[in-house]
């Protein structure tokens, strides 16, 4: 038995969907612990390339039973859709998919909330997708939550709707002037949903203690990355959860003492969506490149990513955040033209020097990163069928990422693909 982590050691949109569709060909259980459909993993196979936003990225590849723990949120309508989805692709999800009777439910006012408390932040804002995920968490940390099993209970979903919605209506009304919310409608589009869904609830905790005293093979997914944490990133200019892999074993129930490995994935590169400070971005025509050539587009809003060098400071600190024990390296296949390829070794803040990274806001608004240069390899390295393959220069660029982390690389994808994938 063995129960290993999957984190995003940047900024999000590392390509944790691939890596988690490679790996959960061995696995037994595939957990996405934390997050909403404000992240999209995407994966491409058979020509096909599908974004899941709920549902996780296991469910395609082996037999594995698929799980949405309690630290997700969930938006009832977006998940039936993912699901509906998959069952036309011909995927049976019958003791497959599982959700958790103690994820929290997105509802409408959640959504609408994101959207107008953005609006009205206006140059402040913080980037975020819409989705209703901040005021959800900011629901359940308020203990006023909807859970999934309050499903089950027409009464008692009722009551807490009415409950809820009187507040929020004043808010929307008074402060936000917008229109109030239809407590019945939401009820009964709610209630419409949630006859589909209930056959997927139950306790997962338990699902998941079963199986490892059963000896089984389980694989945590985390949405989003570390540096959006929401204790340990770039506050405020975060996601509202723990993408970290403290947040794996609060999002399952899982004992921090089960876990066995911790993968962090990263690309060759940096990226980010959304506001907040980034130390390496590069505004210029180095960094429409990277995004041309990498797509560099959000799966789930479609918005640009801003692109930058790889920074080696702030992968240092999630490395050291995490646990991280071994490295998946995505996306050095974009790297392929370049004559020149820089990584940040340390940050000049105030003039001083230094290597650590700093979620204090003002430090890293006002870190400039310093360099170290390499010689780019200016070759298709996606035909390379091991790492002996590669040219020198590309040996070198990883080596040094690896002595500098001090965490041995164990996958190197050079694609969106399965097939496009080197496996140390």
């Amino acid at each position: 038995m063995s129960i290993r982590v999957v984190v995003g050691a940047q900024w999000g949109d590392e390509g944790k969907g691939k890596i988690v569709d490679l790996l959960s060909k061995d696995a037994d259980y595939v957990v996405r612990y934390q997050g909403g459909a404000n992240a999209g993993h995407t994966l491409k196979f058979d020509d096909e390339e599908i974004v899941l936003h709920l549902v996780p990225s296991g469910i395609f590849n082996g037999a594995a039973k698929c799980v949405i723990a309690n630290g997700v949120v969930i938006e009832p309508q977006a998940l039936l859709d993912e699901i509906e989805n998959i069952l036309e692709m011909g995927i049976d999800l019958e003791d497959r998919l599982y959700i958790s009777s103690s994820a929290h439910a997105i509802l409408p006012y959640h959504k609408l909330l994101d959207q107008v408390k953005e609006k009205h932040r206006g140059d402040d804002a913080i980037g975020t997708t819409g989705r209703g995920i901040g005021p959800a968490y900011v629901s359940k940390v308020s203990r006023v939550g909807i859970r999934m099993a309050d499903l089950f209970h027409e009464d008692i979903l009722a009551d807490k709707l009415k409950s809820n919605l009187k507040d929020i209506n004043e808010a929307l009304v008074h402060i936000y002037k917008e229109d109030p919310l239809d407590v019945d409608k939401i009820l009964n589009e709610t209630l419409e949903v949630a006859e589909k869904l209930c056959p997927y609830i139950t306790n997962t905790a338990t699902l998941l203690h079963n199986g490892i005293e059963n000896g089984e093979e389980i694989l945590l997914e985390g949405a989003q990355g570390s540096l959006l944490d929401i204790d340990h990133g770039t506050y405020p200019y975060v996601t509202s959860s723990s993408p970290t892999a403290g947040g794996a074993c609060t999002g399952t129930g899982i004992s921090p003492r089960a876990i066995d490995h911790v993968m962090g994935i990263t690309k060759a590169y940096c990226t980010r969506v959304g506001n907040g400070p980034f130390p390496t971005e590069l505004t210029g025509e180095t960094g429409e490149f990277l995004r041309s050539e990498g797509q560099e587009f959000g799966a789930t809003t479609g918005r640009p990513r801003r692109c930058g060098w790889l920074d080696l400071v702030a992968l240092k600190y999630a490395v050291r955040i995490n646990g991280i024990d071994e490295l998946a390296v995505t996306k050095i296949d974009i790297l392929n033209n370049f004559e020149q390829i820089k990584v940040c070794t340390e940050y000049q803040v105030d003039g001083q020097t230094t290597k650590d990274f700093s979620p204090d806001l003002y430090e890293i608004e006002n870190a400039e990163p310093v360099y170290k240069t390499f010689k780019g390899w200016q070759s298709d390295i996606n035909k390379c069928t091991s790492i002996k393959e590669l040219p020198s220069e590309a040996r070198e660029y990883l080596d040094f990422i690896q002595d500098y982390l001090g965490v041995e690389m164990r996958i190197l994808s050079s694609g969106p693909k399965r097939s496009e994938t080197l496996v140390v």
